[in-house]
């Protein structure tokens, strides 16, 4: 099926030509454990003759000892991992090239178990085409609906449903044409209705590259002959002009052009583009290339774009065209697949990373989570490892996007966590929220600056941290009486007192401690912009709070006061008597327990309340708010 090796003997530039004015098919291969996914990507490369000699003999020797009684075990050729090797599955994602005479391939062989469907997510997220695989013996199984889902939800649409292993049934008909119709029906409740079925043995070759002899009852296309024909990326370069801007190319002080992946529709120079979010017109004056100046660009090129205006575009910003942009906004509704072992908590600080842009984001509860067997909505107020959900997302500031049904590139995002830089979750826009375009800030006459010159003092909040009986309260309330003798505007958040007005309706759950520590923020930084100095008193057990409570002011406005004490010497304070419950089993999630406490790691102020009074610690709060010139 390769193109004649001939014709690289006798004119290998017409041989390159031809391969590189082929089109390109990106597509997946997924369903459950051992239906046979690498074993049919290995039989692929064997097919296209893309094993090298040396791999085939280390191939004939490793199938000696392999899982199919010495004869070629194709799935070697694509298990890398000494782990896939040792366990005869896949974990990790593995890409392998191959072509044929009319088409190159790209295929990502995703794990089939359920532990690693983040790994499958990150191979759909850029496939054209899905090859779902079912063993003949099994049928359809929840990890086979599952994966449907999961590329239903990812915009592919043309799927192949390879049902293998047939060679096991005895190339049953019945057995075939039983697990098509069980398909097509959960398909159709997706939304999936591109679907072509394929009788096939993957490990004996039966209709993947040839018809079959032992199917003569099956008359549709082989695996391969059908990949040939799938249509490849007309929806992108038929749909508006796109290009996020991915760095401002100024080589020289005479030439400035803004670099970028086109990811959807066409440009020419001459046409009206507009930069979104900040709505700024333009005309294209070149389209630049490494090699030379294009007359048009199309979705997935590669390109340098000149402007005929002189006006303020940075990386992130995305060109469109003039009379069809993207919208702008800084808060969606949005599916989300929750990738990380720890559960999504909801009002944590995220990075949300769209295109070339990364900004501060933030998730609501999830409006419900879905069942991917009986695809019903269950409530759920946050998200484990491989769960889908529906929720909404807040930025900080707006940016450019088409929702994802429209375009793959401007509403597919990855969610990022602020202290590991571990990706946990991706998703898909739906829709901007109404709220982002209705709602607006209202300015205001007497503003900060206002407030501040009336008190005669900076704002700030001072932000009093450590175990439940360090003493954070007591110290909290001796500083506000030095403050207040000062003539200093004041006012002080304590832990319990907000608990039974403001955030009664909080539990203790990791999520509702990161929810209360939000709505605390948010009040202090309501409190700094009216020029108090705000002293918060919270056990705020997490430093990811803590920093998203500190980004909420500005610079030099947030004091973190670590109050240090061991936790034996908490327990030995319990005045409340919260250990002892804790110690029993009575009171769960509580810090220093059954819950973590983040050492800060960097505060203002560290206190060591077992060598410091309180009043001493009072005393050393005050004088380091002199030294950051909060007070005079």
């Amino acid at each position: 099926m390769t193109v004649p090796s001939g014709l690289i003997a006798e004119d290998i530039e017409s041989y390159l030509d031809i391969h590189q004015h082929k089109s390109l098919l990106r597509f997946i291969t997924c369903g459950s454990v051992d239906d046979g996914k690498s074993t049919l990507i290995g039989r692929l490369l064997y097919e296209s003759h893309l094993v090298f000699e040396d791999h085939l003999e280390a191939l004939e020797a490793d199938s000696k000892t392999g899982t199919q009684g010495g004869e070629l075990d194709f799935a070697l050729l694509v298990d890398g991992l000494a782990a896939e090797r040792e366990q005869g599955i896949t974990i990790d994602v593995a890409y392998r090239f191959f072509s044929t005479e009319k088409r190159k391939f790209i295929v990502a062989d995703t794990p089939g178990h359920e532990q690693y469907t983040r790994n499958m997510v990150t191979g759909a997220s850029t496939a054209e085409a899905a090859v779902i695989l079912i063993d003949a013996r099994r049928g359809v199984l929840t990890q086979t609906r599952r994966h449907s889902f999961l590329v239903s939800l990812l915009g592919i649409r043309r799927i192949v449903v390879a049902v293998n292993k047939l060679d096991l049934v005895g190339y049953s008909r019945e057995v075939f044409e039983e697990i098509e119709a069980e398909y097509r029906d959960f398909a159709a409740r997706i939304g999936l209705t591109d679907i072509v079925c394929i009788p096939m043995s993957a490990l004996r070759g039966d209709n993947i590259t040839e018809p079959s002899p032992n199917t003569p009852w099956y008359h549709g296309p082989t695996l391969l002959g059908h990949l040939e024909t799938v249509p490849v990326g007309q929806h992108a370069k038929d749909g508006p002009f796109r290009m996020p801007v991915q760095w401002v190319n100024r080589p020289g002080h005479d030439f400035r052009g803004f670099s970028g992946v086109v990811v959807g529709g066409r440009v020419r120079p001459g046409d009206r583009v507009r930069v979104v979010p900040s709505g700024q017109q333009s005309t294209v004056t070149r389209v630049v290339t490494m090699d030379d100046d294009l007359d048009e660009a199309v979705a997935e090129q590669s390109v340098t774009l000149t402007l005929a205006d002189e006006i303020d575009i940075s990386r992130g910003d995305v060109l469109c065209a003039a009379d069809s942009p993207a919208g702008s906004a800084d808060q969606f509704e949005a599916h989300v697949v929750w990738m990380a072992e720890h559960e999504m908590l909801p009002g944590r600080p995220y990075l949300l990373k769209l295109g070339t842009r990364t900004v501060p984001a933030s998730l609501s509860r999830p409006k419900y989570r879905i069942d991917v067997n009986t695809l019903e909505h269950t409530a759920a107020t946050t998200l484990a490892l491989n769960e889908i959900g529906v929720c909404n997302l807040n930025l900080d500031r707006p940016i450019a996007f088409d929702p994802y049904a429209e375009n793959r590139d401007m509403g597919g995002f990855v969610l990022i966590d602020r202290l590991t830089n571990a990706t946990v979750g991706a998703g898909m826009l739906h829709f901007a929220l109404r709220r982002s375009q209705n709602v607006h800030w209202q300015a205001m006459d007497v503003d900060k600056a206002a407030h501040v010159e009336l008190k005669g003092h900076r704002p700030c909040v001072v932000w009093f941290t450590g175990l439940s009986g360090a003493g954070k309260s007591s110290i909290a309330n001796l500083v506000e009486k030095r403050l207040h003798a000062l003539g200093v505007h004041t006012t002080l958040l304590d832990g319990d007192n907000v608990r039974h007005g403001l955030n009664k309706d909080l539990g203790f759950t990791e999520a509702d401690r990161v929810e209360n520590i939000r709505r605390v923020g948010e009040v202090s930084r309501l409190m700094v912009n009216a020029g108090l100095v705000v002293l918060v008193s919270f056990i705020s057990p997490f430093r990811s709070e803590r920093r998203m409570a500190r980004d909420m002011v500005g610079g030099g406005e947030f004091c973190e006061v670590f109050v240090d004490t061991p936790l034996d010497v908490a327990e030995r304070r319990d005045v409340k008597g919260l250990y002892g419950k804790a110690r029993r089993g009575e009171l769960a999630n509580f810090t220093g327990i059954d819950s973590p406490y983040e050492v800060p790691e960097d505060p203002e102020i560290h206190i060591d309340t077992t060598a410091t009074s309180p009043e001493e610690a009072a005393q050393q709060v005050v004088v380091r708010l002199r030294e950051l010139g909060v007070i005079t």
